[in-house]
């Protein structure tokens, strides 16, 4: 099926809550008033629950209770609640999909975004935008598997979701891979510019005419999630190592494979955006 074909199939591309798109468009738009987005989730029962139990979750170590979604926008700022609001709206476009593990799907996601956004941190960057785009960055996947199931798992077969070499072997056989799918899918759903350019850019984001940190944050990130995923030995880690990135983004191994928090440290709590 064709780039463009794939776009025009009906049930490819999942339908998100008007509240998150309102979320997503405030990227674009420096004047919006958090008290009207904290409005607007606690209208949505479903995004307002799920706001809440992060806030109690242990991930943010609250030393009091939050009863309001006031409460926990206050306590969690914007970026984060935009983050969090995002991410649900994201988990929860896809129903259920023949031949993905929709629940490992998003853990792996899940990791990568908190890997990416712990490296983006360390560097001084945008570690929000690093999250939500880590959580994005192989949404294509599932439009693919939503448009042209049977072709889709004709690639399973060969590699799976979570293989490094699907990217080549999605070109292969259709001339363009899950990246530019997702990239399309960011530019469809008004993400700014920078989301679609870091998710296309993720794979191979050493041949990009100029290096872009966030591409190299996000290829390293997908890398470490995958390595957790398949559980990789030692050997297999060292044998595999992005080390040409690293060096670009000046992240020591030493500090990805032993300094860097545990994976399951990073992800403590965010559980529920998944489940």
């Amino acid at each position: 099926m064709n780039f463009d074909a794939l776009f025009q199939q009906q049930n490819a591309l999942p339908t998100i809550p008007k509240v998150v798109q309102e979320v997503i468009d405030s990227f674009n738009d420096d004047n919006v008033s958090i008290d009207d987005i904290a409005r607007k989730l606690a209208a949505d029962q479903v995004l307002s629950a799920k706001l809440l139990r992060l806030a109690n979750s242990s991930y943010y170590h609250s030393s009091r209770s939050v009863g309001t979604v006031d409460d926990a926008v206050l306590m969690l700022g914007f970026m984060t609640v935009r983050t969090l609001v995002i991410s649900s709206g994201l988990t929860g476009g896809f129903k259920s999909m023949p031949g993905v593990d929709l629940k490992q799907f998003w853990r792996y996601s899940m990791h990568t975004a908190v890997i990416a956004k712990c490296l983006a941190k360390k560097m001084g960057g945008n570690s929000d935008f690093a999250f939500t785009v880590g959580l994005m960055h192989a949404i294509g996947q599932l439009v693919m598997h939503a448009a042209m199931p049977e072709q889709t798992l004709q690639v399973d077969k060969i590699a799976g979701l979570l293989d490094a070499r699907r990217l080549d072997v999605e070109r292969t056989s259709f001339g363009y891979d899950f990246s530019d799918v997702g990239a399309e899918l960011a530019k469809r759903w008004r993400f700014p510019d920078n989301f679609a350019s870091v998710i296309k850019g993720f794979p191979e984001p050493l041949s990009a005419a100029v290096f872009e940190p966030m591409a190299g944050v996000i290829h390293v990130a997908v890398w470490r999630a995958r390595a957790e995923e398949n559980r990789y030995s030692k050997e297999e880690l060292d044998a595999t190592l992005p080390s040409d990135v690293l060096l670009k983004l000046n992240i020591s191994r030493e500090y990805l494979l032993e300094e860097m928090p545990s994976i399951s440290e990073l992800s403590a709590g965010l559980e529920e955006l998944v489940s």
